[in-house]
């Protein structure tokens, strides 16, 4: 049974993801109804959404890298304690100030949890399907997205919006005993656990790192920009490119559940032919789609371009957690993962509001993106450029 034990953390690690996509997407789901209850305007959510994009990103850089001093299993107990306190006590917010407070918290939570299951996952796994394992427990993170959409539409019409912050937070106690007993520390750490270690962002950018840091934190902050701006504005872009309105709501669980499939195939084929050129492929399948989408604008092929999009942006982009594994020694892993996945998170900002900028403009479906196809195609560029030692 010990040759199988890593399973145990790769299910955890997974179910942690899932709570993940839960907890980012709930604010979604729950702003029309906060929204007609508080009568602001689409711009004062759009500072709701980015806190969170804002939480994640300091959770990512500041808080995944203690987990390289004080253990990975000890940061994801934190990180699942935050994450639960702050989305619970979410459904008390009365005014927008405590909403972007409450949404910047747990987005903390949620940033070092995102880094430290990468980092676990990557030190437990075999060798051989390490690449895998990583892809796998990343795509936890749709799975809660399409969950909580699920969810939400029984609950919030019934009990309103609070009910979905409540039941998701109430959902990351119920994990935290699981946890705590059943989670083991990586034998990596163990071995190498250097307790007066005291790693920053500057280590990643020591004459050893420099160079791949560099192209690495570019690749991701570009697939994040265009991660970001596709599942911000699907539903107004589905919409604007001839859909039904109901087509339209579903365009985002489709391109979700594109995405699951496309983490969970790049993760197999990476094991097969290697994970950089996989990640690059993944990224220029996806610009190339991007270029032809307009050609389709008008028709419910959009849906099944949609479904596609998801596979190839979210299975490269995920890659990209694997390949921050791989490039960093065990003492500054969580660090380097931590930094790829903040810097990332700067990125995943940007994009929806470039992209808001441009639809605003009344730039046309089919030149947004192409637009966006270009960041997607640089980025697989610079994965295939990367130098890994590994």
């Amino acid at each position: 049974m010990k040759k199988y034990a890593y399973l145990s953390v790769i299910i955890i690690c997974f179910l942690m993801n899932i709570l993940d996509g839960t907890d980012v997407m709930v604010i979604s789901y729950a702003a029309p109804g906060i929204s007609k209850q508080w009568l602001i305007s689409p711009q004062s959510l759009g500072i709701v959404f980015s806190s969170a994009l804002l939480g994640m990103a300091l959770g990512a850089i500041f808080v995944a890298p203690r987990a390289d001093k004080f253990g990975r299993r000890n940061i994801v107990l934190l990180c699942n304690l935050i994450m639960g306190l702050s989305v619970f006590a979410t459904s008390w917010a009365t005014s927008i100030e405590m909403l972007a407070i409450m949404r910047i918290v747990s987005g903390i939570g949620i940033g070092g949890m995102l880094a430290c299951t990468a980092t676990l996952t990557s030190e437990s796994a075999p060798v051989k399907k390490k690449d895998f394992w990583v892809s796998f427990v990343m795509a936890g993170y749709p799975i809660g997205a399409v969950i909580s959409g699920l969810v939400a539409a029984y609950l919030i019409p019934k009990f309103g919006w609070q009910s979905i912050f409540q039941i998701s937070g109430a959902f990351s106690f119920l994990f935290f005993p699981i946890v705590y007993f059943l989670l083991k520390e990586s034998n990596d750490f163990k071995l190498n656990r250097q307790p007066n270690a005291h790693f920053s962002i500057n280590e990643l950018l020591s004459v050893d790192h420099r160079k791949s840091t560099i192209m690495l934190w570019v690749s991701i902050f570009l697939a994040f920009a265009t991660l970001y701006f596709l599942t911000t504005w699907i539903p107004k872009l589905a919409s604007v490119a001839g859909l039904s309105e109901k087509l339209a709501i579903y365009a985002g669980t489709i391109f979700n559940l594109g995405a699951f499939f496309g983490i969970i195939s790049q993760g197999y084929f990476s094991t097969k032919f290697g994970l950089q050129k996989i990640i690059a492929i993944f990224l220029f399948s996806t610009g190339l789609l991007m270029l032809m989408f307009g050609f389709f604008v008008g028709s419910d092929i959009v849906l099944v371009m949609f479904c596609f999009i998801g596979f190839g942006i979210q299975g490269g982009f995920v890659g990209i957690y694997s390949l921050a594994a791989k490039l960093y020694p065990t003492k500054i892993r969580a660090t380097g993962i931590g930094g790829a996945v903040g810097i990332g998170r700067i990125g995943a900002i940007i994009g929806p509001m470039v992209g808001g900028a441009l639809v605003s403009v009344g730039l046309s479906m089919k030149y947004n993106f192409i637009l966006f196809s270009i960041p997607t195609i640089i980025g697989g560029l610079l994965v295939w450029l990367i130098e890994s030692k590994e």
